[in-house]
Parts: structure tokens; sequence; C-alpha cells
């Protein structure tokens, strides 16, 4: 494979600066890595002429000296952020021919500080999901493959999945995500790369197709914590136009890698070890805590009691929003409209041809706990218990510095398995969802394989607007781990 697709995003970003590389020579490569693997389903809609367009630009502006801080560096965009002039259809048949006239924060962001386009990633209709299966254009697939030898088609996790793939097949040296309860964390987790979710209002929502507002953050998904930084810093900012951004100033991410994690303190929650927790999971989690005590951190023990409730909690808020969030979806105004004999058959009608299973399910759990007779029994309740989560990370804050814990119970599963159960699909968050309750940054980086040769993720929470000691403890753990791996046939 092409030497030009391993790059790193801090190596891509020097070799850019120095003119040993060009932006258009970068582009191209990944352009013939993506062609090469459209297998994997890993994009919706790809860019290339765009990818090239907006590549000669950043030459230009590197050969006069000038340039941001992602300038020429190929990069996919998950398919919820709205791509002025390109589609976006959050993976889903109601939004399959929509153009958005506008382009979103993030994306504008990222783009002023010289990113170049790739294409626009797959991923779990409207963000709902934890396999990139719900897809309405087909599920994609893991670049990874079992050990033992197995055919078994892997997902990449979701909902961010395309991304996910796309920067562990090395198509992309980063991709956005959006994470409402774990949707960066656990396919980076599955797929062996970072993934970095940030404080909620850190990154501005707007022009992100919504799911559930109160959760939803876009962050970052790179192959390692330095590019993370980099590129967290690149999207991140207030937005006046967000009304839940947060007016603060954006530090320097990249220079809070520091090395030292020398007396911070690290907690550790007892909640997260239940009965039945994977052996390899558990003694994944005990090495990860030994090194941060080896690099000069303490270990501390906390609790965190109300974390039982943290999933039931998220399947009421998430899908009471995503039930209001959805209901613009009508066939009046834009997207798919399904003619009908009067106004409330052509709603039906182009709500059943547009909406997949999953998302008809959530809507219909989300409208009934919203509805008269319920919402003080399920949506209301549900929020209480959300303060009490939120609380119970507060105490903990008040004694440690960062927390770790696992990304996910498992590593990745084959495409398929667990489709006819919703429930058990739901549960690969369990670790990653109490963080959206709480609206805290968290990162997931590459931490070891399973028995099976897939990769495993270690998981740190921060306390709210201090990703700095996130990726500071991040990077040191890295280090310590120094996880080499990479899938089958890619160039590590």
């Amino acid at each position: 494979m092409n030497t030009l697709t391993s790059l790193s995003l801090a190596g891509a970003r020097d070799a850019l600066r120095s003119r040993k590389v060009s932006a258009a020579e970068l582009a191209r490569a990944h352009i013939a890595a993506m062609e090469k693997a459209r297998g994997l389903n890993a994009f919706v809609t790809e860019t290339p002429d765009l990818a090239l367009d907006q590549a000669r630009e950043s030459d230009a502006r590197l050969a006069k000296g000038e340039g941001g801080a992602m300038e020429g560096i190929p990069i996919a965009i998950k398919d919820l952020f709205c791509t002025k002039g390109v589609r976006t259809t959050a993976s889903s048949r109601i939004l399959e021919s929509f153009v958005p006239p506008y382009e979103s924060t993030v994306g504008a962001n990222l783009r002023r500080a010289g990113a170049v386009t790739l294409g626009k990633t797959a991923m779990d209709e409207f963000a709902m999901g934890s396999s990139t299966t719900t897809s309405a254009f087909g599920p994609v697939e893991s670049p990874w493959k079992r050990r033992a030898g197995a055919n078994d088609r892997l997902v990449p996790g979701g909902s961010s999945g395309g991304s996910a793939a796309a920067v562990a097949a090395r198509l992309a040296i980063g991709a956005t995500g959006t994470d409402t309860g774990g949707s960066i964390r656990q396919p980076a987790s599955f797929c062996g790369i970072v993934g970095m979710k940030p404080t909620y209002g850190r990154c501005s929502r707007w022009g992100i197709v919504a799911f559930a507002s109160s959760l939803d953050q876009a962050g970052p998904m790179t192959r390692s914590v330095r590019d993370a930084a980099i590129m967290l810093g690149a999207m991140a900012g207030y937005d006046p136009k967000d009304s839940t951004s947060a007016p603060l100033p954006v530090p320097d991410f990249e220079a809070a890698l520091t090395g030292d994690v020398r007396g911070l303190k690290i907690g550790v929650p007892k909640e997260y070890r239940p009965d039945g927790l994977a052996a390899e999971i558990g003694a994944l989690w005990d090495k990860g805590i030994d090194l941060l005590k080896r690099a000069g951190a303490e270990p501390v023990e906390i609790s965190l009691p109300h974390t039982k409730y943290a999933l039931p909690t998220y399947y009421i808020v998430a899908p009471a929003e995503a039930s209001s969030n959805l209901a613009r979806y009508d066939g009046v105004r834009f997207g798919l409209r399904v003619p009908g004999q009067n106004l409330e058959e052509m709603y039906a009608n182009t709500r059943a041809a547009g909406f997949g299973a999953e998302v008809r399910r959530r809507i219909l759990i989300g409208t009934y706990v919203l509805s008269a007779g319920y919402y003080d029994a399920y949506y209301a309740k549900a929020q209480r218990v959300r303060a009490l989560i939120a609380r119970d990370f507060t105490e903990a804050f008040r004694k440690v510095d960062a927390i770790l814990t696992p990304t996910a119970p498992s590593a990745a599963f084959a495409i398929g398995a667990n489709q006819e159960d919703p429930v058990t699909m739901w549960l690969n968050d369990v670790f990653t969802v109490p963080t959206n309750l709480a609206g805290l940054p968290a990162i997931s980086l590459p931490a070891g394989l399973s028995s099976e040769g897939l990769p495993l993720g270690l998981h740190i929470i921060g306390r709210p607007f201090d990703e700095e000691t996130v990726l500071r403890t991040a990077e040191v753990l890295e280090r310590a781990l120094d996880f080499r791996a990479a899938p089958p046939g890619v160039e590590a």
C-alpha cells in the first residue's frame, strides 16, 4: 500500500509544511485507496474532484508559507454533517436526495483550517445504532478480521462506523464523528483507532442533523491521540448560531500533551466491573491502571452508584428527543415525499417508506414516553435520574482528575449478529452512555487485541471542558501500551 496513506495527521502536516509531499499527492493516494476499498461500503458519497480542487488550493497556500492547522490533510466527514453542495443523507432514504445549501459550523471550521474533504461516510440511520448496519445504503464492513481465519464480516461499531472504518483502513487520515451515547468511542474501540467525544458544547451542533439535541456532540476520529488533539482544535469553538455552544476559548490541545501525569489521581469506578465482564476486558483495564501508576499517576477507587440506571435513562431521553427532532421529516418541506389521498396519509406514507426499522422503533418509544399520562412516569423521571448520574461524576471529580474504564463490553461482532435483539445491541453503549448524560469529555484509545485478534479499547473520562487532562492522560497511556496492530493488508 502507498506509504502516504499510512502517515499520521501530525506526520502528514509536517511533510506538507516541509514540502516533502504535496496536498494533491496526498489526496490522490487516499482517493486511490478509497476506490480499492469500496467493498467496505465506508462512504455514502465520494467527492474526489472536490478533494483535488481543495488540495490544489492548499498547495498554493503552503507554497506561500501560509495555511491552517489542517492544511492539506485529507479527511472524511460523517454523513450527519451538512455539506454545502454535497448531499447529506444521514444514511436514510428520507434524505437520500437532500443537498444542503449551507455548511455545518464544524465543517466550515475544518475547511477554514485547510482540511481536504474526501467524502461523506456511512453511519447508522440518523445515528441510531451501534453497528452501522441500520444504514439505508447497506452495512459497513470493518477492515479487521478474526485471527482464527473465520470469514465473518464484522461490524465497525456505530453509529460513526463509516468514519471508523475509513480511518482504520487508511482511506482517510482523520474523520468527523458524532457521539450521542458512544457513537464515536465504541466504533473507535472496535476499529483500533482513537475517538474523542468533547464536552457537550465544545463543538457547535449547528448544521448537524439532530438525533437527541441534549446529548449529540461532534468529535474527531484519528489514529493517534496527538492527531485527535490537532483535529479537535480545528473543529471546536463558540458558535452564536448554536445556543448550546459554550462561549469559551479553544485551548491549544496539542500543547497539553506534555507526557507527564505524575501526581494525577485516576478514578477506577467499581460499578464498571459488573458480574460477567469478559476476563480479557478486565485484564486490559487492570493493565491500563498499572501503566498509569508506573507513569506516576495514583489509581483511586471511586463509586458512581447510579451507573446501573444510565442505559435505561438514555433509552428514554434519547428516543424522546428523537421523536421531536424527526417530526420535521413529513414530506412537506424537504426530503422524500410519498403521495397519499390526503395530508395525513401522505405523512404516514412518507415516514413509513423513508424511515428504517430502528428509527421507527425509537420514534415510537419516544412518542410514547412523551405522551399524556406517561410524561411524568417516564421522561420526567429519567431527567431526574440523569441529574443524579451527573452528580455522581461531580462528586467523583472532587477526588480524582480523570477516570479510566473499558470502552465497550466486547470486541466487534459479526454483521447480522444481535440484529433481531435491540436490547442486546443497546448494551454495547453500557460504558459510554453515562458520559453523554453528564456532558463530559471522554476518549477511547486502542489498548490491545482480543483472543480472536480484534481491537479492544480503554476509555478516559474528564471534568467538563478539561479535554487537556483527558488528552494528556490518553497520550501517556498510548505510549505505554504501544499498540501497533493494523487490519490485515493495511500498513501500520
